[in-house]
C-alpha cells in the first residue's frame, strides 16, 4: 500500500510563507555572526517578496562591525522600539512585550532586548507559525485569536517605528539593513497618530528623534537629577541618553 501524498490547507501554507518572512525581517536585524549568513540566504531562497530577496544578496557582504556601526550600542541608530516612543514608559513597553511573550509560549534564544527590531519581528513569525497550526488542524478559535493578538502587536509595537527606522536608514550605505526596514514598513504599516501614552523621560521630550536618537534641540540644559532606567532600557540605546 502506497503512502497518501501529504497536503496542507492552502490558508495554512499561506501563514507558513509569513512566519519564513517575519523570521527572515528578524534575522536581518541580527548581528551577522556564524552561521547567520547561510541562514538568511536560505530564507531569502523560499521567499518572493523583491525586498527580501534583495536583502538576502546584500546580506552575503554583511560584515559585523558595520553592523554595530548602524545598530550596535552607541551606533548610529536605535534597534530599539523604546528609541522611537518619545512618550511611552520604556519600562511599561518592555512589560507589555514580555506579557505577549508569556501568553503565547514564546522564549527565544536571543542576546537582543526584547524590544529590539530582531526580537519584535521574530515574535510576529512565531504567532503565524501558530495561526498554521491551529488553521491546519481546523481549531478556527485558536487561529482568530492568534491573528488578533499578532495584528495588534504590530499595531502596538512595530508600526510606531518601522517607518522612522526606514527614514533614516535611507541616508545611509547599510546593506541588507534598508530593504530589511522597507518589508518591515510594508507589513507593519505607517506610524499610528497620536499613539504615544502620556509619560516621558526628563530630557527626551523632543519633537523627533535625533539621528542618533540623541537629544533633539530644547535648551540644552541638564536636567536637575539623574534619572534611574532600567538596566535592559538602556542596554542598545546610544550612550549619550
Amino acid at each position: 500500500m502506497s503512502a497518501q501524498p501529504c497536503t496542507i490547507e492552502p490558508r495554512a501554507a499561506e501563514l507558513l510563507g509569513e512566519a519564513a518572512d517575519w523570521r527572515l525581517i528578524g534575522l536581518l536585524f541580527e548581528r551577522p555572526r556564524e552561521g547567520w549568513k547561510k541562514t538568511v540566504a536560505e530564507l531569502a531562497a523560499a521567499c518572493t517578496d523583491p525586498l527580501l530577496r534583495e536583502a538576502g544578496e546584500l546580506a552575503r557582504e554583511a560584515e559585523e562591525g558595520r553592523y554595530l556601526a548602524f545598530l550596535g550600542p552607541g551606533g548610529a541608530l536605535s534597534p530599539r522600539e523604546s528609541g522611537y516612543r518619545r512618550t511611552a514608559d520604556p519600562a511599561r513597553t518592555l512589560s507589555e512585550i514580555r506579557i505577549f511573550h508569556a501568553a503565547f509560549a514564546f522564549e527565544p534564544e536571543r542576546e537582543d532586548p526584547v524590544d529590539h527590531m530582531s526580537v519584535l519581528c521574530a515574535f510576529v513569525g512565531w504567532m503565524r507559525l501558530k495561526e498554521a497550526y491551529a488553521v491546519a488542524d481546523d481549531d478556527r478559535e485558536s487561529a482568530e485569536i492568534t491573528r488578533a493578538a499578532a495584528d495588534r502587536f504590530v499595531r502596538e509595537h512595530l508600526a510606531p517605528c518601522a517607518g522612522p527606522l526606514a527614514e533614516r536608514l535611507e541616508q545611509f550605505e547599510c546593506g541588507q539593513l534598508l530593504p530589511a526596514a522597507r518589508a518591515l514598513l510594508a507589513r507593519a504599516g505607517a506610524r499610528p497618530k497620536n499613539f504615544e501614552g502620556d509619560w516621558v523621560p526628563e530630557g527626551l521630550g523632543v519633537e523627533d528623534c535625533s539621528m542618533s536618537c540623541g537629544l533633539a534641540g530644547g535648551s540644552g540644559e541638564e536636567p536637575e537629577g539623574e534619572q534611574e532606567l532600567p538596566p535592559e532600557f538602556t542596554a542598545g540605546l546610544p550612550r549619550d541618553l
